[in-house]
């Protein structure tokens, strides 16, 4: 290469990287207006037709209050992403072959479970749907994915195994998108868990794929945070007394799991001339521990007590910080910042121990964590009780 080839080539990637920023941003930008332009219209519509998440024994909330918010994720997504893109190709930036083949392929499976598991979300909310119907619906949605050619196909030494054949890791994405999904939905508890949790997730996924210059998944990823923020503000920061509160709903929550499972499968699935890189595994099991932690518990306890798999209750790891006096807000800054030091600790020691070390050590931090909570759980009750003696005289 001569000497003046080199600076024309230096400034021909920083054009195409400078352009990459712009495009994520206008896509960044596009959901965020979209999003906070259709919001406020969804709390007058719910008001008007009386569409609210009535409190009940099981729920944190007291009062009536929309949950209709999901409503706007998928629509802002597809609209700010699909017009960006166009303004991608008329730019001709970059190279416009990334966008076919697989990619491409990749991208309209996504786009049609994402549809598909949006409107039975919005179903949900609206009428009711059996869990035997979302399941039916989940593994459908999930079955696109091998389709397109993704699947989890190595475990990077996790139990020991490294490769996967396709006839094992098939099925095992399939019911692991399922699980991820639905762990998702069953976070969103309290005020701002699973939209922060999913900020987290889709910023990390979104920068990462920005560094590797795959900017089509980074525009998707940011597209989703566009999308959040608007709906934070009403969901964490909204009256109820003034009517400006919201939940995401199913419509919401869903929409997020199955995105956050695409990103999770993509990012942890081995490509062999990219060499072995245990980070693919370490990044998406840092960001999605502890929704799925907390399902995996939630089910080993109500088998062990021989409850219904799918019988609602308050196990889940938010109402076990709100029972432990804590708000709903202190709750979500305590549970999103785990995620970030745990991805953080996480990578940390992945460049000293193996992978099942640091997922032990993981599962026995979040062990001890509940145990703690339960603890001063305990200890609440009990001073509640002496207190009550107390004031009856017995």
């Amino acid at each position: 290469m001569s000497t003046y080839s080199m600076p024309i080539t230096f400034l021909s990637v920083y054009a195409e990287a400078t352009k990459a920023e712009i495009i994520i941003s206008l896509c960044f930008f596009l959901s965020f207006l979209f999003s906070a332009f259709v919001l406020p219209r969804i709390i007058i519509i719910s008001k008007r037709k009386a569409l609210y998440d009535d409190p009940d024994a099981r729920k944190s909330h007291i009062g009536a209050i929309p949950r209709l918010g999901g409503l706007v994720f998928i629509p802002s997504i597809l609209i700010s992403l699909s017009f960006s893109t166009a303004i991608r190709f008329l730019l001709d930036f970059p190279a416009n072959d990334k966008l076919t083949g697989y990619t491409l392929l990749e991208l309209l499976l996504l786009a049609a479970g994402s549809l598909f598991l949006y409107f039975v979300g919005v179903k949900d909310d609206l009428i009711g749907v059996r869990y035997r119907k979302k399941f039916i619906a989940q593994f459908l949605v999930a079955s696109l994915f091998p389709m397109s050619g993704l699947y989890i196909n190595n475990l990077y030494g996790m139990f020991g195994i490294y490769e996967v054949p396709a006839m094992i890791g098939i099925p095992f994405t399939i019911v692991m998108i399922v699980f991820i999904t639905n762990a998702v939905n069953l976070i969103d508890g309290i005020d701002g868990l699973a939209a922060g949790g999913a900020l987290v997730c889709f910023i990390t996924f979104g920068t990462l794929y920005l560094l590797r210059e795959e900017w089509i998944y980074s525009m998707l990823a940011f597209a989703v945070v566009g999308c959040l923020l608007p709906f934070m503000y009403y969901n964490i920061f909204g009256s109820v007394e003034r009517g400006t509160k919201l939940f995401m709903g199913d419509s919401g929550s869903l929409s997020l799991g199955y995105l956050l499972s695409f990103f999770a499968v993509k990012y942890t699935m081995f490509v062999p001339n990219e060499g072995m890189d245990i980070r693919c595994a370490i990044i998406p099991l840092s960001l999605l521990f502890v929704p799925v932690f907390d399902a995996l518990r939630v089910m080993v306890v109500r088998v062990y007590h021989k409850h219904p798999v799918f019988l609602a209750d308050r196990n889940h790891i938010h109402h076990k910080c709100l029972a432990a006096g804590f708000t709903h807000l202190q709750s979500t800054v305590m549970l999103v910042s785990y995620t970030v030091v745990t991805l953080f600790v996480n990578l940390g020691l992945g460049e000293l121990v193996d992978l099942n070390i640091i997922l032990i050590i993981n599962i026995l931090l979040a062990v001890l964590i509940n145990h703690l909570l339960d603890v001063r759980i305990k200890h609440k009750e009990d001073a509640k009780a002496i207190s009550f003696s107390n004031s009856t005289g017995l």
